[in-house]
């Protein structure tokens, strides 16, 4: 099966180009099976290596590879080294890919009005929470209102059950994120990831969003889903200047 990229649907400036993987293609098998493109969720090292192959067939580099360990840090393109620990990627030369891997955290892509420069941020809960997607912003250096933002394949709100001490994180940073919590019951909640992401970048003052409207956890011909699997591949979204 080829690879099957779903390309953004934004008014992104000529010269910004962007694609988010799923799970078609590939050499992977089992519990891995498709495009796998991870390779810390104990895959086959020579089929990551073949994904990876495939993928690099649509790009104009080696994607910026990350070591992503939930939290904000923030890598520069022009400063990145391999295996660096980061959440993610900001480029402003041509060439440059920036690339996180997710399946069920919210993959968000940004860039400017002017094409000058393009980022990617890896936002699970936890890195939400915590900045990442603000750390992004400030580090593109260009006013937050020349920026639009993309968001990619993620768990959505059926599926995603959270305890007292995630709504209370987000709460506490904002009282309108309580917006984005349904009650279940005994401590437990179901949360809108993509709701919260919406929230945390309008107060940054990104207010033209896109996306946000595919379900890993729903569709696995398409999407790799940890919390439907458990053990599974990883999907990238990916953005880079022309």
């Amino acid at each position: 099966m080829p690879i099957l990229p779903i390309v953004p649907d934004w008014p992104a400036p000529h010269g910004v180009r962007a694609l988010a993987s799923s799970r078609a293609g590939g050499v992977s098998v089992a519990a891995y099976a498709g495009l796998n493109l991870a390779t810390h969720v104990g895959d086959d090292p020579e089929a990551v290596a073949d994904n990876r192959r495939q993928l690099a067939c649509l790009l104009p580099a080696e994607p910026l590879w990350l070591s992503q360990v939930h939290g904000t840090r923030v890598q520069a393109a022009a400063d990145y080294t391999p295996g660096v620990n980061a959440d993610a990627c900001v480029a402003r030369s041509p060439g440059q890919v920036c690339a996180v891997l997710c399946a069920d955290c919210l993959p968000v892509l940004f860039c400017d009005d002017g094409g000058t420069v393009v980022g990617a941020a890896h936002a699970g809960w936890r890195g939400l929470a915590a900045g990442v997607l603000e750390a992004t912003v400030a580090a593109m250096e260009v006013a937050p209102g020349s920026l639009m933002a993309w968001l990619g394949p993620a768990i959505a709100q059926p599926a995603f059950e959270v305890g007292d001490e995630v709504r209370a994180a987000f709460v506490a940073h904002d009282p309108r994120a309580a917006g984005a919590f349904l009650a279940e019951g005994n401590g437990k909640w179901r949360c809108d990831l993509t709701a919260l992401a919406r929230l945390r970048l309008a107060a940054a003052g990104v207010t033209r969003l896109y996306g946000g409207g595919l379900c890993t956890f729903s569709d696995p011909r398409r999407f790799y889903s940890y919390r439907r699997d458990g053990v599974t591949g990883r999907m990238a979204s990916l953005i880079w200047l022309d």
